[in-house]
Parts: C-alpha cells; sequence; structure tokens
C-alpha cells in the first residue's frame, strides 16, 4: 500500500479530532498569553535575556503540545480503533510513520506561527529592552522554536505508543517538564544540559553557557524524540492491538 493515502486517512483522522484542534489551539493561546506576561512584567538586570524572555511562555505553552501527540496516539487504543488502523494497514511500521508526520507537519507549523506572535506581542510589551536584539537572532529563535515544539510532540506520541495510553504519558511527561526538569537541573548542574526540555529549549536563548549551543541542544531534543518513536514502534510491533 502506497503512503500517500495513509497519510491523507491519519490526517483526517486529526482535522475531525476536537481534542486535538483544542490542544493545537491552546499552544497558541498559552505561549502568546504568557510571552506577553513576560514581556510587562520583565525588567532588564543581570542575567535579563530579552529573545528566552520573549519566548518564554513556550516553557508552559508546550504542555498542550505535549498533549497534542500523546493524544493524537491514545486515541487509537480506544474502542478498538487500531484493530481497524492496521485492518486498512497491514504494515504497522508504515502506519506509525504515516501518524508521525501528520503529527510532526501541524506542531511544527503551528509552532512556528506561535512563536512569532509571541515575540511580537512580547517585543511590544519590552520596548526599548528588546532593542538589542538582531534579526539572526530572532529568526533562529522562532524557527528553533517551532522545531522544538514539533520535537516535543513527537516524544510524547512515541511515549504513548511505548505506554499505550495518554493519561499515562501525560501523567509522566507534565510533572516532569514543570517540575522534575527544575530540580533536576539545580541538582546536577551539566548533566540537565542533556534533559529533552532543557537541551532543547537553548535555542530559544540569546546567550547560552554550558556544553551545548542552540542547534546541537536541539539535536539532543531529536535524539529523545527520535529515541521514543523507536520504542514506541518497537512496542506496536510486539504487542496485539
Amino acid at each position: 500500500m502506497e503512503l500517500t493515502p495513509v497519510l491523507r486517512s491519519e490526517w483526517l483522522k486529526i482535522r475531525t479530532l476536537r481534542s486535538l484542534l483544542g490542544a493545537l489551539l491552546a499552544l497558541f493561546a498559552a505561549t502568546t498569553a504568557f510571552s506577553a506576561i513576560a514581556g510587562v512584567s520583565e525588567t532588564s538586570g543581570p542575567g535579563f535575556d530579552p529573545l528566552f524572555t520573549s519566548l518564554s511562555g513556550v516553557v508552559p505553552g508546550q504542555i498542550a503540545a505535549v498533549s497534542f501527540g500523546a493524544m493524537a496516539v491514545s486515541s487509537e487504543f480506544q474502542s478498538g480503533a487500531l484493530r481497524l488502523s492496521l485492518a486498512a494497514v497491514p504494515r504497522r511500521g508504515r502506519w506509525f510513520a504515516a501518524k508521525a508526520a501528520v503529527i510532526a507537519v501541524p506542531a511544527l507549523l503551528v509552532g512556528l506561527v506561535t512563536a512569532l506572535a509571541a515575540l511580537l506581542v512580547a517585543r511590544a510589551a519590552l520596548g526599548p529592552a528588546a532593542d538589542g536584539l538582531r534579526t539572526g537572532e530572532q529568526v533562529r529563535g522562532v524557527v528553533g522554536c517551532g522545531v522544538y515544539l514539533m520535537l516535543m510532540a513527537l516524544f510524547a506520541a512515541g511515549l504513548a505508543a511505548l505506554l499505550r495510553s495518554g493519561v499515562a504519558t501525560l501523567s509522566l511527561l507534565i510533572p516532569f517538564i514543570l517540575v522534575v526538569s527544575f530540580v533536576i537541573g539545580d541538582a546536577t548542574g551539566t548533566v540537565a544540559d542533556f534533559l529533552p526540555d532543557k537541551a532543547g529549549q537553548l535555542v530559544l536563548r540569546e546567550t547560552y553557557d554550558g556544553t551545548l549551543g542552540p542547534w546541537s541542544g536541539l539535536a539532543v531534543t531529536a535524539l529523545w524524540a527520535a529515541a521514543a518513536l523507536l520504542a514506541g514502534a518497537w512496542s506496536l510491533r510486539r504487542r496485539d492491538a
């Protein structure tokens, strides 16, 4: 079976599930709103990073991206939907690749639009404090932010396929992103540079210290996402639908 019809079928599922469209809308709304708040409340001082301040809404907003990836996969494990999908596409690897693709594309596109909107509203709120930002840094921040959100959605999608549960995936990832990552970062120093969220968020910073840079940090997040997708594909092949 060719990949194009599979992609079309999986894209139809994404479009018709309101919860998935709601997650993408929440990604845009939450990220933009929190970036605007950060811009209004931020004052220049030691360690002030105007690029990260402008895009800081991604930190809470990424929960919506993670939810989008997890729910897109976990919906297949409800009411026997996966058995129907695999009856139509017996080659499980091809089906899972199509599923990952239709998660990646909208997450990337919405992530890019969201990053641009967040940057614009936060810059307006920051005023002269953001005047030092160069065009190249802003482009890198917006593009990197879109890619980062896509990778986090794929990371969640892979874990959801492995755990076969959206609830279990979100119960693991949300506390990790909001709490555990910060605690580990404070306690372990440079080890935290290689956590999926900490590494990827380096691309959002104007200045950065440590082992990784913006693109190498994003590459680390990509490796986490690839590992999760491979684990999910392995689980899908080895376990009954």
